[in-house]
């Protein structure tokens, strides 16, 4: 029941609690007074944003130009939310919408980085500023905008935001070495968007007479065959409990869609057709840009799923079907205090492929018995090291809340209708600020939901490679990598081992070592394991083990292992919805070689095509410089050409500044190296490179 009136509520609480004027905050009283009125709810379902910029203010010129014009899409039904009440535009909601740049921008630094994932976010009511643009996979914001004008055309549903202008952040203008221009302008945006409502309210004499959820508009809004539940949306990360000696317990709330057009089962127990929901915690830290190492600090128990409910938050448009199901398009919302438990089941029952688990009243397997044992602050949520989240030991680190529905009832349609499965696109996650060096910590969403992907592909640089041992019978896992130079002759390899759904668990990895490859400070983490309970499903009620993997090496590979399954039943393998790390230094540069993934339960290792040291005379190599005339100006558009032996001959275009580079070189072979450019001419060169080069330079004759 209570779940039920807040959910009634929350509509209300937010129209009444955000916008960008005051007309928000009046918006109760005048519908009273007005006595009769449609209140709609939209969104922005296409549209177009144009900035104008002074590009050499931001870290970048486009051809020698100082103002340059930066187009984009609007994200098709872009989750940027305002409140229309008689045809007059109201306000809007702490929303935002993705930007898709057409075509490529000549923006250098941190911003050209980020050009091809920028978000405009709608802030809450009450900040200095109404709108920011931001990277949306970081959350970092470059400007906010002041003065812009608004308008909307009822008839047409379209809505104009005109001349705003782009004033620099405060990060952003120091990243560019001018703190003092934070706040000043650098350009203008306008936004044209067509609006489709997601919610209808009519209301007579100030009391609702209907209230409903129109259907999508067309099926580009991404439904699928199938039931397929979603997370939707993430909110409200907090700490629950008081901390346990060095941990504490937080909890995530989620958003439940079913992105599907057939109704999910959603029995409630002592049924076992329903979701359970895992939460996870990830921390990014390390290197100069505090992205080296991505990992995972904290995972819970899974909450059972209970009583659908049938918003629109997902705004597919609602069939209106709830209860023992999820209604195609609707979706179901739990709070991070539901989230919390306590009455959490242990993750041991469940095979995340099939979605199957015991019954909650099997007298032998119960999926969330508790009897037993007692509850600290910790117990059962997502279990994480203070240490790990004291903002004064992991400066600049930026921290991903992750969520993930697993259900028996995707899994028994796919058995039904080939085609049809939707079992691997499941999580979700959502970046978030930290704040306090000791318990208790306080949460703030620092970007929006990234909706069907896993926390490990916001690691930036990395290499994410899918596994699929046995597609037919088990789910899916993913290893990303990352290797980097921090030092000349040294480099450092990180590897995240991912399993999402894999009901086999890994426990190995090796990579081949080539002919006088070392390696040093090697290093494995992998994050607290829960203690075993009575009736928790792990071997003996003992809980999985946190015995770090093994390190050797035999037969030309270095190899990292957990316990086997015939030693030990509850080894520390990556169980789903988990990730482990490992890392180490090398003197050998890195090459595409194939490492050897090993399995706990069932499955002959596979090999997976990652990046790792090999002996320095037969690692590929680059060769690179730059052509200029002879006053030293960069000629674009010059073909370079590299020639070895027996010729063979690859070609490259040089860039707009004169720069060219070629990868992949054999070292020790002798080249050719020369250049053709139109009213220039050049000497060719000679080379026999042992290493990379970067400074093949020619300049006109």
């Amino acid at each position: 029941m209570l779940k039920t009136i807040l959910i009634v509520l929350l509509p209300l609480l937010l129209l009444f609690s955000y916008g960008w004027d005051n007309s928000l905050l009046t918006s109760r009283s005048n519908i009273r007074r007005s006595g009769t009125g449609v209140l709609e709810k939209m969104i922005a379902s296409s549209g177009d944003v144009t900035m104008d910029l002074d590009l050499t203010r931001i870290g970048g010129e486009a051809r020698g130009a100082r103002a340059g014009r930066l187009g984009f899409t609007l994200e098709r039904d872009a989750f940027f939310t305002v409140l229309v009440y008689n045809g007059e535009l109201r306000g809007a909601l702490p929303s935002s919408m993705n930007l898709v740049a057409n075509g490529e921008a000549a923006v250098g630094g941190k911003f050209g980085a980020s050009y091809r994932q920028l978000m405009i976010e709608n802030l809450p009511w009450g900040g200095q500023y109404e709108y920011a643009v931001r990277d949306a996979k970081t959350g970092y914001v470059f400007f906010y905008i002041e003065g812009q004008t608004l308008e909307y055309d009822a008839a047409q549903r379209a809505l104009s935001i005109g001349s705003g202008r782009l004033l620099l952040s405060n990060e952003f203008a120091t990243d560019l070495g001018r703190a003092g221009d934070a706040g000043s302008p650098v350009g203008t945006v306008s936004i044209a968007a067509m609006m489709r409502p997601i919610e209808i309210t009519e209301y007579v004499d100030g009391q609702v007479v209907a209230d409903r959820l129109p259907a999508s508009a067309s099926p580009e809004t991404g439904q699928v065959p199938g039931p397929d539940v979603v997370v939707g949306d993430l909110s409200g990360l907090a700490q629950f409990g008081s901390s346990s000696g060095t941990q504490v317990g937080l909890a995530v709330g989620t958003d439940s869609c079913n992105f599907g057009t057939i109704d999910l089962n959603w029995f409630a127990n002592p049924t076992n057709d329903h979701p359970v929901i895992p939460q996870n915690l990830y921390r990014m830290s390390g290197g100069p840009n505090n992205d080296r190492t991505f990992e995972q600090i904290g995972q819970s128990s899974v909450k059972h799923a209970f009583t659908a409910l049938t918003n629109n938050i997902c705004n597919l448009g609602c069939n209106f079907v709830g209860g023992s199901h999820l209604g195609s398009g609707c979706s179901d919302p739990y709070g991070a205090s539901l989230n919390a438990g306590p009455s959490l089941g242990s993750r041991a029952w469940i095979n995340p492929f099939t979605g199957s688990y015991p019954r909650g009243d099997d007298p032998v397997s119960p999926n969330n018995n508790h009897t037993g044992h007692v509850h600290t602050g910790p117990s059962h949520r997502i279990l994480t090291e203070i240490g790990d989240l004291a903002t004064n030991q992991n400066a600049g680190a930026t921290y991903y809340a992750e969520a993930q529905y697993v259900t028996p009832h995707e899994y028994a349609w796919c058995q039904q209708n080939p085609g049809q499965c939707n079992m691997y696109n499941n999580v979700s996650y959502r970046r978030y600020n930290v704040t306090g060096t000791g318990s208790p910590f306080s949460f703030s969403p620092a970007a929006a939901t990234v909706r069907q992907a896993a926390a490990i592909t916001a690691w930036p640089g990395a290499t994410v490679v899918q596994v699929k041992p046995d597609p037919a019978n088990d789910g899916v896992g993913f290893i990303a990598y990352k290797a980097t130079n921090p030092s000349p002759g040294v480099w450092h390899y990180e590897y995240a081992i991912y399993n999402q759904n894999l009901d086999r668990a890994i426990s190995s990895f090796g990579v081949p070592m080539g002919s006088g490859v070392t390696i040093s400070n090697a290093g494995f983490h992998a994050p607290p394991q829960h203690p075993g309970w009575a009736l928790d499903g792990t071997a003996g009620n003992a809980g999985y083990s946190s015995t770090p993997w093994t390190q050797t090496e035999a037969g030309g590979m270095m190899s990292w292992a957990s316990e086997t399954f015939a030693q030990n039943a509850n080894a520390n393998a990556v169980r789903w919805g988990s990730m482990y790390n490992i890392r180490f230094d090398s003197n050998s540069p890195p090459a595409n070689v194939n490492a050897t993934l090993g399995f706990l339960k069932s499955g002959s290792p596979i090999s997976v095509q990652v990046q790792g040291p090999v002996a320095a005379a037969n690692a590929p190599i680059s060769v690179g410089g730059r052509v200029t005339n002879q006053a030293g100006v960069g000629i674009g558009r010059a073909y370079v050409a590299l020639t070895a032996q027996g010729g063979v001959t690859r070609y490259a275009l040089t860039n707009g500044f004169g720069f060219y580079n070629f990868e992949n070189v054999t070292p020790g072979t002798q080249y050719v190296v020369s250049v053709t450019a139109k009213r220039y001419t050049f000497q060719g060169q000679n080379i026999t490179p042992g290493g990379s080069l970067s400074n093949v330079n020619f300049v006109a004759q």
